[in-house]
């Protein structure tokens, strides 16, 4: 489970920086970044957690917010212990608040993460449940050998891999699902103990790598759903990621240290799709509420139903090989053929 990092540099005194997100941590000897995963050991970085796995599933692929990438194939899913964000309303605290060595944490090694994946009939690899980046390591490794196994690769990220870290796993990392929490320093701030501007830009530099983008955000009563921001961050994708970006507007429910507010309502989720839909998105989704219409992927052009969905499973596909409206012939920016995978 122990491996040195990759991405720091060596100070004085046997410090070191971590130069694997944002946050860029200076570690004396002994101490660990805010991860709770990277540990200083004598002026050298190393990952506690490489191979360590917390969780591991075999999910539909829409269940990790991609709709437009091999849709209706299967994920294999695991994540880690740690994490880079403190996010108040996290919906995998058990995971990411936990250090390594309070966690149950079975090692499975790349090899056998390929293996595995195979044998249970995926199509991809994704690495979710707690932030990706902060283990680094095995992803790199992870990804490679898929790729040579023929699987594809999937990140569901909060956004604050360092751009020198997201260029190198790049060539090996097909797509991503890009938290974007919210669209103010303050919401940032106060529930997730980060900072807006890294999330923006390592999003847009992963377009600019040539990875498949799709956005998500989780509309929280109170703190992050009023009209004016949705605008503001719809505009945002819009003009720096482009109008056929998949944009996710999921439903908040109470856990961890926010219990105390209620559920999204489906009205507040309706009034976000018609907001993107006005800026200019093509294709705005609603998540988390099983059966809403807006699940589904429909034409742009004419409203044909092209991909209708329920409970993060296809029921119905209607694109043509071509990947084509039926009905009108618009182009549908899906990447990865159907094969009815259930």
């Amino acid at each position: 489970m122990i491996k040195e990092a990759m991405f720091y540099e060596k100070l004085a005194e046997n410090e070191v920086k971590c130069n694997l997100c944002a946050h860029r941590c200076k570690i004396s000897p002994g101490g660990r970044g805010i991860c709770g995963v990277r540990e200083n050991y004598e002026g050298t970085l190393f990952s506690l957690v490489y191979g360590a796995v917390a969780g591991e599933t075999v999910l539909n692929i829409e269940n990790n917010s991609l709709y437009h990438y091999f849709p209706g194939s299967l994920a294999y899913s695991v994540g880690t212990a740690g994490c880079n964000f403190r996010c108040r309303h996290c919906q995998n605290w058990e995971l990411s608040s936990t250090s390594p060595e309070d966690s149950y944490l079975p090692v499975l090694n790349p090899c056998q993460l390929v293996l595995q994946a195979r044998m249970a009939g995926c199509r991809s690899i994704s690495w979710i449940y707690n932030e990706p980046a902060i283990w680094y390591e095995y992803i790199f490794d992870g990804a490679k050998l898929a790729r040579e196994a023929g699987l594809g690769t999937t990140y569901m990220t909060n956004g604050y891999i360092a751009p020198e870290a997201l260029e190198h796993i790049s060539p090996s990392l097909d797509a991503l699902s890009a938290d974007i929490k919210a669209f103010t320093d303050e919401f940032y701030r106060e529930i997730c103990n980060a900072k807006l501007a890294p999330v923006l830009e390592s999003t847009l530099f992963a377009k600019k790598l040539g990875i498949h983008v799709e956005v998500v955000n989780v509309v929280i009563p109170a703190h992050n759903d009023s009209p004016d921001e949705i605008r503001e961050l719809s505009s945002w994708v819009y003009d720096n990621l482009g109008k056929d970006t998949p944009l996710h507007f999921n439903r908040f429910h109470p856990g961890y240290k926010m219990k105390n507010l209620p559920p999204t309502p489906v009205e507040t989720l309706d009034r976000a799709y018609s907001i993107a839909s006005e800026e200019g998105m093509r294709f705005v989704y609603v998540g988390n509420v099983p059966g809403h219409l807006h699940e589904n992927t429909y034409c742009p052009e004419c409203e044909t139903l092209l991909i209708e969905r329920g409970f993060f499973e296809v029921q119905e596909y209607n694109l043509t090989d071509e990947k084509v409206c039926p009905k009108c012939g618009e182009d549908i920016p899906i990447i990865g053929e159907y094969k009815g995978w259930r």
